[in-house]
């Protein structure tokens, strides 16, 4: 019985206002600070409002058109009631043009007038040129001419088709330049966003005051096509020193408004979120494939990571590993790229959200670019390791293990790499990869070698019978030129027969016994300064003497044979 006379009330109350005349207020609030999350953002406007007795309809216009008008949210004087919230889009009203904008599309309207001057000039040349042509006959039929009026008549021709022949070349040639000049404004114009003129939305709020009142409202509410993604700086500057890990943030708008000096947090959370209390689901635990899992790789193509963030395919990976994000599959390759920024996907986030308070405020055009800022700057320890492959390249690489991560909140993304003030490429980190200690390759140290021989005195072929009888055997040779003790991973193997026709027999490994199931052979070595250290493999595989066995493994390169 309360529950029904407490609706009957309310109900009374919004008829009440309903038929009294409710005055209309339009709200200039520019925004005023952002919680921008990764694919989108919260706003939030304040206005300062002088309210009479009684209903009012507050109307907040140059809204984006992207707004979720379920996220619509009004914080005011208690004393104020808030009887409804709509909002709309306006299609008659779009955002005005930048001046920059304004400027380039008047050079584009020049242009395009000047190559239609330049195409009138050219018709009326050939319309006289061909009117020359078709009236060349001289004199009547029977009435000749004289030399001198054929000679004069000719030179007339001659030169005005020369003439105009010319300036039709001169033509063609002005009209190819404004055709160069028209692509490079429209470029301009596509790079700034110039055609992406958004209608407006408009927030009507209809509040009611129990006396005239001075107080403040708050509007908030969630926007699309906007957001910000991680990027990072990693710098080392010797192995005995800590690494500086500069976390990074690229806010990016697309909305249509542009934000103006506000005020920005960069968050983690879902702003989809429920307000129902969360529920645990069984976490199994499984293998996962490796898949694009940053924004602005675009389809199609691939990114080069060219740092060790982990173990792939069960072994150790070095050099570069090329995802491709269409086919996830892995090769090694010696370039440093990373795909331009087209597109969404997904990514890894910390399961407790985290939030980022921007000290300075930002101005956040709506062009879709990201625009940089500093999230925060971490000192971290970090222990130093070399590994080697010297079976696939020639040089060292050195590893950075770095320790205290996990505090840091971070979300997978791209990270410039620098070791001794030089830039050495771009490389991803994914938090899911790693465990206690996040691990970045700093390139190649040409100050600790690795060099492996082949021993051809202990190398042979032989024919026994119907077998043949490939014995090979390795040197492998560490030496540290550093000034301090290095600590490193050398790496070879041993071939893994996969038929019983082929045999293969370990002879001789120095210390270490392979593994069963990948061949992999691993020496962990401990250098002094200018200490050298020796390793030796030996193998023996045997096969049919009329089979051909790949025994020498060969790289794929591209190699130009016609010029």
């Amino acid at each position: 019985m309360k529950a029904i006379l407490s609706f009957l009330a309310a109900m009374f109350i919004v008829g009440a206002v309903e038929a009294q005349v409710v005055k209309d207020q339009v709200v200039k609030a520019d925004i005023e600070s952002a919680v921008v999350y990764l694919t989108a953002a919260e706003l939030t406007h304040t206005a300062n409002l002088n309210l009479a007795e009684g209903a009012v309809r507050l109307r907040f216009t140059d809204i984006s058109e992207k707004l979720n008008p379920q996220s619509i949210r009004v914080i005011t004087n208690e004393e104020i009631d808030i009887l409804s919230i709509t909002s709309k889009v306006n299609y008659l009203t779009k955002n005005a043009e930048l001046p920059r904008i304004k400027q380039l599309k008047d050079s584009l309207r020049v242009v395009s007038e000047q190559i239609q001057d330049l195409s009138d000039l050219k018709n009326a040349f050939a319309t006289e040129k061909q009117l020359l042509i078709q009236n060349q006959k001289l004199g009547g039929e029977n009435t000749g001419v004289t030399v001198a009026e054929l000679k004069a008549a000719s030179e007339f021709y001659r030169t005005r088709i020369a003439e105009i022949n010319k300036e039709a070349t001169k033509i063609d040639r002005n009209t190819a330049k404004l055709a160069l000049t028209t692509e490079r404004l429209n470029n301009e114009l596509n790079e700034l966003n110039a055609e992406n003129l958004y209608a407006r939305a408009e927030i009507e709020i209809v509040i009611s005051a129990p006396r005239a009142i001075k107080t403040d409202l708050t509007l908030k509410y969630i926007v699309n096509s906007c957001g910000w993604s991680p990027s990072y700086d990693l710098k080392a500057v010797d192995t005995d020193k800590p690494v500086e890990l500069t976390y990074q943030g690229r806010v990016f708008n697309n909305t249509g408004v542009d934000w103006k000096d506000i005020k920005v947090m960069l968050s983690t959370a879902d702003p989809t979120r429920s307000v129902t209390k969360p529920k645990m689901n069984p976490w199994y635990l499984t293998q996962y494939s490796y898949a694009n899992v940053y924004r602005g790789v675009s389809k199609g193509e691939g990114y080069t990571q060219n740092m060790y963030t982990g173990t792939l395919n069960g072994g150790t990976d070095f050099g570069n590993a090329v995802y491709d994000t269409d086919e996830e599959e892995r090769t090694t390759n010696p370039g440093s790229d990373l795909g331009i920024v087209t597109d969404y996907a997904e990514t890894a986030v910390p399961e407790l959200s985290a939030e980022f308070d921007i000290v300075k405020r930002m101005t956040v055009p709506a062009d879709d670019k990201p625009y940089p800022v500093d999230i925060a700057i971490h000192s971290l320890p970090a222990t130093y390791k070399h590994y080697a492959v010297t079976k696939l390249d020639k040089d060292v690489f050195l590893l950075a293990r770095i320790a205290g991560w996990q505090d840091l909140n971070m979300v997978d993304g791209p990270v410039n790499v620098y070791y001794s003030g030089t830039y050495l490429g771009q490389s991803f980190i994914s938090t899911r990869d790693v465990k206690d200690t996040l691990d970045m390759s700093l390139g190649r140290d040409a100050k600790v070698l690795v060099t492996r021989t082949k021993l051809k005195e202990f190398s042979s072929t032989k024919i026994i019978g119907t077998k043949r009888r490939e014995t090979m055997t390795y040197e492998l040779v560490a030496k540290n030129n550093r000034k301090s003790d290095v600590e490193i991973d050398i790496l070879d193997q041993i071939p893994i027969s996969q038929t019983e026709e082929i045999k293969v027999k370990v002879l001789d490994i120095t210390e270490v016994t392979p593994d069963a199931v990948t061949g992999e052979v691993l020496w962990n070595a401990k250098l002094k300064p200018g200490e050298t250290k020796k390793y030796r493999i030996s193998f023996q595989i045997e096969y049919p003497k009329d089979q051909q066995i790949e025994i020498i493994q060969n790289k794929q390169q591209s190699v130009r044979y016609k010029f």
